[in-house]
């Protein structure tokens, strides 16, 4: 399995939830996801930026098929006008197995 993580900072934190709205809209653009849960700093816990996402893909293959979807495309390029940095980490893992 891939997990794919993205940090982005806002150009205005009031954008957050806009923000997060529009990359909801890609939760299911392809079946490999697994998981796909956007979170947006709140007050009061530490964050050093404004909106993360933590996704799971069961493989490279569907992973780099999200990245190329041309809706995700068009969301990115809408998100892009909208934060002034972003970071990226993309790992390989094995799931847990379960407790006997």
């Amino acid at each position: 399995m891939i997990r794919h993580i993205v940090l982005w900072t806002l150009n205005n934190p009031a954008d957050a939830p806009r923000f997060k709205s529009l990359l909801d809209t890609c939760a299911r653009l392809v079946p490999g996801i697994v998981e796909f849960d956007v979170g947006i700093r709140e007050a009061g816990l530490e964050a050093t930026a404004d909106v993360v996402l933590v996704s799971t893909f069961t493989d490279a293959q569907q992973l780099e098929a999200y990245q190329h979807h041309p809706d995700h495309k068009a969301v990115a390029a809408e998100l892009g006008k909208m934060r002034s940095g972003r970071h990226v980490v993309d790992h390989t893992f094995e799931p847990a197995k379960a407790a006997a």
